[in-house]
């Protein structure tokens, strides 16, 4: 009976995994009741020309792929420009202007996205998609260039001095124990940057770039709350789907023991 409890004792105890299965489950099974609901919705309305070709399967289906596009290609040149950027302000030679620096760049983040496009549209005639992706980057570069600061600055400072005394130089140091260390925090700010530029998105079409916000104008334009309903529903859906994929992608990226 000893040997039995002591080799009870010494195996590792795995936590049910029931729990995060149920996790990850639930949400795809909350947005496709959503969905579905929506299309039932639609079905057992009397659509006129208008709206029938405003809520086109073709049309609804193109303008997600343009949405999912302005998100993803913003969140890309967000990250190659913010992560390099809160990297070297992390160091100690950038202390004496980083507080001025991040003070500029979080008062940039309170303009509307929209006056920010409006602006590129007026003074330099600039519209359409690359326009709006410079948009998207200014408004939701501050998340993750914080989050990358904050997670390099968390990092105890004696592990720090560990490695060095290893023999590592200050790149080895911040590639094999600062940026792992930092994962986690530099994920959720890249997270939060994904459900922003998703919401602000819709705000691309007032300059010819597309995405659900056309759906959700065609609908305010002509007065026609059934196409606002359908935009302003798969917008959300969108921006909850991109943002438990992000989730799962956080999890996954997360280093064991963290």
């Amino acid at each position: 009976m000893s040997t039995v409890a002591a080799q009870s004792a010494a195996a590792p105890v795995r936590e049910p995994r029931r729990s995060s299965w149920a996790r990850y489950l639930t949400m795809p099974l909350v947005l496709a009741a959503v969905c579905l609901a929506l299309f039932v919705a639609v079905s057992n309305q009397t659509l006129d020309t208008i709206e029938a070709r405003a809520l086109a399967p073709e049309r609804l289906s193109g303008a997600i792929w343009q949405h999912i596009q302005l998100a993803g290609v913003s969140t890309l040149f967000t990250l190659v420009i913010a992560v390099p950027l809160g990297i070297l302000l992390s160091r100690p030679f950038s202390r004496g202007f980083r507080p001025y620096l991040i003070t500029l760049l979080t008062l940039g983040q309170a303009v509307p996205t929209i006056a920010i496009l409006v602006l590129l549209a007026v003074a330099f005639l600039f519209v359409g998609f690359e326009a709006a992706i410079v948009g998207l980057v200014l408004y939701a570069i501050v998340p993750v260039l914080l989050n990358t600061i904050v997670g390099l600055e968390q990092v105890d400072a004696s592990v720090l001095e560990a490695g060095r005394g290893m023999g590592m130089s200050r790149l080895t140091v911040l590639g094999r124990i600062e940026l792992p260390l930092a994962v986690p925090v530099i994920l959720a700010g890249i997270r939060t940057a994904l459900v922003i530029n998703v919401g602000t998105a819709t705000l691309a079409t007032y300059i010819n770039a597309g995405g659900l916000g056309d759906i959700i104008v065609a609908g305010l334009s002509t007065n026609r709350v059934i196409v606002q309903l359908v935009g302003a529903v798969l917008t959300a859906v969108l921006a909850l789907a991109i943002d438990y994929l992000a989730g799962i992608a956080e999890d996954l990226l997360r280093p064991r023991g963290l």
